[in-house]
């Protein structure tokens, strides 16, 4: 084929030829499906973005008893936030 380049090298040349037609026709196929890709009925349901609280009776890891001067620097902390 080439006469300057010796015979492993040509077969290297057209393994990785072969290798990027696959890899170009692999890609073009996953874009073409997820363009026409169309919810399936049951989707329709929208998920909520944060989940819902729980209540006050959770895992007893989840939860933290704080001493009065605790809650007293995290109040006075939270007050220092800028609500704009």
């Amino acid at each position: 084929m080439f006469p300057s380049i010796s015979l492993a090298q040509e077969i290297g040349l057209a393994v990785l030829f072969v290798a990027a037609l696959v890899w170009v026709a692999g890609l073009g196929h996953m874009l073409w499906d997820s363009r026409f890709h169309r919810p399936e009925t049951g989707a329709g349901e929208v998920l909520p973005m944060i989940p819902a609280q729980r209540t006050s009776a959770a895992h007893p890891m989840e939860s933290v008893q704080l001493t009065e001067a605790e809650e007293q620097a995290f109040a006075g902390l939270i007050r220092t936030i800028p609500l704009h």
